[in-house]
């Protein structure tokens, strides 16, 4: 998600991945296959196929590693912040972890097409600083028209031939 903020003497923009559900949302998905696994594996176990619930755990652990994973990987933020001659570039989680401090008029951005229509372009700043790595493909649309108006002229860069499926 690319959203505009407000900043007295400059641009501000946060970008944010797309997240379909909140973490309270993901662990009630979780209880309720919880729920319905236990119901399951019990009827099983009283059919007398107790093996059934060991396997229904472990399905569940695994279950709850993946939603835990992609929980914390959707909490990435980067902040870009324009003011003046300067552009600052902050990437983290609950916290700042990394930071870039770029001159604008020495700063390019460089864009590399997508491989194939269902991804989206790989947006660089200078000297290979990722930029909005997780966006989708409307919001790098969306923030590469944002950067065009602030005066950045992408260049573009088209993908390397590779045999493979999205050749």
């Amino acid at each position: 998600m690319v959203e505009q903020l407000d900043h007295p003497g400059g641009t501000r923009l946060l970008l944010t991945p797309n997240r379909s559900l909140s973490w309270k949302g993901n662990v009630r998905i979780w209880i309720g296959l919880v729920v319905l696994s236990a119901i399951i594996g019990i009827g099983w176990a009283l059919a007398g196929a107790w093996v059934i619930l060991p396997f229904a755990g472990l399905e569940l652990i695994a279950v709850a590693a993946g939603i835990y994973i992609t929980s914390r990987d959707c909490q990435r933020k980067e902040v870009l912040t324009m003011e003046g001659d300067n552009i600052l570039l902050e990437k983290g989680r609950k916290q700042k972890s990394a930071q870039w401090s770029l001159p604008r008029p020495y700063t390019r951005l460089q864009m590399n097409d997508p491989v194939h229509p269902f991804a989206p372009a790989k947006l660089f700043l200078s000297h290979r600083v990722s930029l909005g790595g997780f966006l989708n493909v409307e919001d790098t649309e969306r923030l590469i028209e944002t950067l065009e108006t602030l005066g950045f002229v992408p260049e573009r860069k088209q993908p390397d031939p590779e045999i493979g499926l999205w050749f």
